[in-house]
């Protein structure tokens, strides 16, 4: 299998701390150890804490407040794992296996897409349509399931749009893959983020065959945490956690610990209103930005996630671009050729306000330049 760059990654790991104001991360500004501590209330010592290995599949208390999560799931549902990018690799690595054929919704998060670049004979991508809300296609997914398909993965709320699905896009997939006896894998990592009121329904539970990943880096603003899950059924997880025998072995105490901490059902709920608070305050600011913008820029309204997918009119490539803005403003943003479409780029808005609007301004200097 040959090795195929995650431009995305590369990108932002590059250069995400080499710039003044970094537009490029798609969740809340992160929590330090300390306000964590604090806004669980509690007098919690982390200094006592054994730097030895910890339960490898997640500790029971973990499991146990991720199972509580998810109807009718148990500790038995749940593989904790190193950060959400883990989880997916080790279902990649399962569900691809033998002659196995994907079905792709995108756009989406470049992780398992540049996993199977090697394999593109036996993957189907199926477009989200933006005409309908950034919705499937789901003549195009019924297509690919009957071509072979044995596995369909899902972004839900969607990266790099921020649209979720509704919920009758989410029932045709599930009756579509379980005729087929496709496996649905759901990256739901931005469910908790919402800029509205509700929740972003889970597909756990719409049939037996689906896996979900998820962490601690989008709606709890722990990303520096690299604590991940995976949740499926019982008599597959321990099949996994094998897996990861070959990749982190398991998670780091510490870490563990500190989501024990952030997964307290008053704690959750406290982090719960902090990101959706920066979520709906910064969202606003963003939307202020566009509207004086003069029709240069046209986005949907994200559904969840501290991301903006917009499209800009301007003759210029959007790596181009954001490589402009990178060396003339010290900015950083992910340009939508990275998801396979140009003249797109992806806004991170979780940051700081302030920081924020300075940002902003200088996205429109340079849209100045470029447009003359």
């Amino acid at each position: 299998m040959r090795y195929s760059p995650f431009r995305m990654e590369r990108w932002q790991s590059t250069y995400e701390h080499r710039v003044e104001i970094n537009l490029s991360e798609s969740g809340v500004h992160p929590l330090t150890t300390k306000e964590l501590i604090e806004i669980s209330g509690k007098d919690i010592d982390i200094g006592s804490t054994l730097l030895g290995y910890g339960q490898s599949n997640g500790s029971d208390e973990l499991r146990e407040l991720i199972a509580n999560q998810y109807d009718g799931a148990s500790d038995r549902s749940v593989l904790v794992t190193t950060g959400g990018a883990e989880a997916n690799f080790t279902c990649f690595w399962h569900l691809f296996e033998g002659d196995a054929k994907a079905t792709i919704i995108l756009p989406t998060y470049g992780q398992v897409p540049g996993l199977l670049e090697s394999f593109d004979s036996r993957l189907t991508g199926v477009n989200l349509r933006e005409e309908d809300g950034w919705q499937p296609d789901l003549d195009a997914l019924e297509a690919s399931l009957a071509d072979g398909a044995s596995f369909v993965l899902i972004t839900n709320p969607n990266n790099p749009t921020g649209a979720s699905l509704t919920q009758a896009s989410m029932d045709a997939i599930a009756d579509m893959t379980d005729r087929y006896g496709a496996w649905i894998l759901a990256d739901e990592v931005y469910a908790g983020a919402e800029s509205g009121d509700e929740r972003t329904p889970s597909f756990w539970g719409s049939h037996d065959r689906v896996l979900i990943t998820n962490s601690l880096s989008k709606a709890y603003g722990l990303p520096g945490l690299r604590l991940g899950w995976i949740m499926g059924p019982e008599n597959l997880m321990e099949e996994l956690w094998g897996r990861t025998d070959y990749t982190t072995i398991a998670p780091a105490s510490l870490s563990d610990q500190l989501a024990c901490v952030a997964l307290e059902p008053g704690t959750r709920k406290r982090i719960g209103e902090r990101t959706r608070g920066i979520v709906r305050k910064n969202l606003g600011v963003l939307e202020d930005w566009m509207s004086a913008q003069e029709g240069r820029f046209r986005y949907r309204r994200p559904d969840a996630g501290a991301i903006c997918y917009t499209h800009y009119d301007a003759s210029v490539n959007s790596s181009e671009f954001a490589e402009r803005l990178r060396v003339e403003k010290s900015l950083l943003v992910v340009p939508g050729d990275h998801f396979g479409m140009d003249y797109f780029i992806r806004l991170g808005f979780g940051n700081p306000e302030e920081e924020l609007i300075e940002g902003l301004g200088r996205i429109r200097d340079a849209f100045d330049v470029v447009t003359g």
